[in-house]
């Protein structure tokens, strides 16, 4: 799944990106250390990996999105 990234904070490595339709959804420092990234920017256009659905909705994975 695609996303944009919303907020970051680089000291605690969570932040939460924007899917698609406008849904805010926040992602923890496991789903960002999972895809290897050392920095995030707000806008930056994100590949995501999530578990459950509706409000059970979690991040596992954040990395950057590549053509």
């Amino acid at each position: 799944m695609q996303a944009t990234s919303y907020t970051f904070d680089a000291t605690t490595r969570t932040g939460s990106v924007l899917l698609d339709d406008g849904t805010p959804v926040e992602f923890d420092a496991a789903a960002f250390d999972a895809g290897g990234l050392r920095l995030l920017r707000v806008g930056q256009r994100v590949r995501i990996e999530t578990e459950g659905e509706g409000p059970t909705l979690r991040i596992t994975l954040v990395t950057l999105q590549t053509l």
